[in-house]
């Protein structure tokens, strides 16, 4: 196979998941505009945002059977099709609930772009270079998350956030054409199951094995605590707890994304550096949740450093968590692929709507103190699960 099929594959893949990232965190721009234009209360917020998540989260067991028996290709290309259809509705929604329909439709819709570019990463690239080419593939969410912050603040001065939605929509149309007419059929002998496995079996062999146990449970919450906050609560918290103005708190917004897709690239060469000395993938991301939790403590004992560099840490180191998916992807066979990664990812997107939402009740409750409270109950719930982590066996 050609270095230029995989770069097409790479990047084509890549620029949906560009997508479903800026879908994700530009709410934590538009969140004023949203409270403004619709009333909304903290716990309204934290509802309509994290509709996302849920559809997302609750879409991922069905969407790995599908990625491991019909591909990527045909599966994200059909996806695509609805989240430009939740973007177009919620442009034109006028109630709370129209709105929190059409967000669940958009993270229906974006609900495999990371799962089906890491399982067109099994097919096409080398197996041992999956932790290098999954954190290279992160970096285009990061780049998403750029644009969802001060160039969509920017945008707002010349269309308003329905206006950003059309465009949304438009462009993840573009997306789903691409990924059905440049990606070509997949190597033929890496997505067979065994003949004799029936539906379930690779769910036991994923939901029985003590090491996902293991792996997944400080996996998934501190991808879902990173990805809670970057796709709403940094602006808030930066707008209330640390009093920036609007763009002010666009910006750091803005270099918490740009400190993720820096995170993601370093992160894979650090992981391919680390292989080459015999060091796994796991012990990489375990040593970056730590730092990951100290960066939190950093933000909850609001040491006197810019928010832009306590925020851009947060978005560099909370990249580590995807570790844990390399790392089971490479120990399970490559026809669970699909599987393997939704299982995890279905725990990751769960924990983000409970942060989100759970955060959103708080702040409604306490006002400001809901803030801190909330983010130091997601910095004790990742302690206790990274704990069980690393000193198990």
């Amino acid at each position: 196979m050609t270095n230029l099929v995989r770069m097409r594959v790479f990047f084509t893949f890549a620029a949906g998941y560009f997508l479903s990232y800026l879908y994700r965190t530009v709410n934590a721009v538009l969140s004023p505009d949203l409270t403004r234009d619709l009333a909304l209360s903290p716990a309204d917020l934290g509802l309509l945002t994290s509709a996302y998540f849920i559809t997302f989260a609750l879409f991922q067991i069905p969407l790995g059977l599908l990625l491991d028996k019909f591909g990527p290709r045909r599966v994200q290309a059909g996806l695509l099709i609805f989240a430009a259809l939740g973007a177009a509705g919620f442009a034109v929604a006028q109630t709370v609930p129209t709105l929190i329909l059409a967000r669940a439709l958009i993270g229906l819709g974006v609900s495999g772009c990371l799962m089906a570019g890491f399982k067109a990463l099994v097919l096409w690239f080398p197996r041992e270079k999956l932790p290098l080419w999954n954190s290279l593939y992160m970096v285009a969410g990061g780049l998403g998350a750029i644009v969802a912050a001060t160039p969509v603040e920017l945008a707002l001065h010349v269309t308003d956030w329905r206006g950003v939605f059309w465009g949304l929509a438009g462009l993840t149309l573009l997306a789903a054409l691409a990924i059905a007419t440049l990606i070509p059929a997949p190597p033929a002998d890496t997505n067979i199951p065994p003949p004799q496995e029936s539906l379930t079996a690779g769910f036991k062999a994923i939901y029985g094995s003590a090491l996902f146990w293991r792996i997944a449970p400080m996996t998934a919450l501190c991808q879902g605590v990173y990805l809670g906050y970057q796709a709403l609560w940094i602006g808030p918290w930066v707008r209330e707890v640390q009093g920036l103005d609007r763009l002010a708190a666009a910006n750091v917004v803005t270099s918490a994304a740009i400190g993720m897709a820096l995170g993601y690239f370093l992160l894979g060469l650090i992981a391919e550096a680390a292989r080459k000395r015999g060091i796994g993938p796991l012990t990489v991301g375990q040593i970056g949740m730590s730092l990951f939790l100290l960066v939190q403590l950093a933000l909850l004992l609001r040491l006197p450093l810019p928010p832009a560099v306590l925020w851009g840490l947060f978005g560099a180191v909370g990249s580590a968590s995807m570790m844990g998916y390399a790392f089971l992807s490479q120990t399970l066979p490559a026809y669970l692929a699909g599987r393997v990664n939704t299982a995890i990812n279905m725990l990751a997107f769960s924990a983000a709507f409970l942060v989100q939402t759970g955060v959103g009740a708080l702040v409604n409750e306490l006002g400001l103190d809901g803030q801190i409270w909330g983010l130091a109950l997601c910095l004790g719930a990742q302690a206790v699960v990274l704990a069980w982590g690393m000193l198990g066996r």
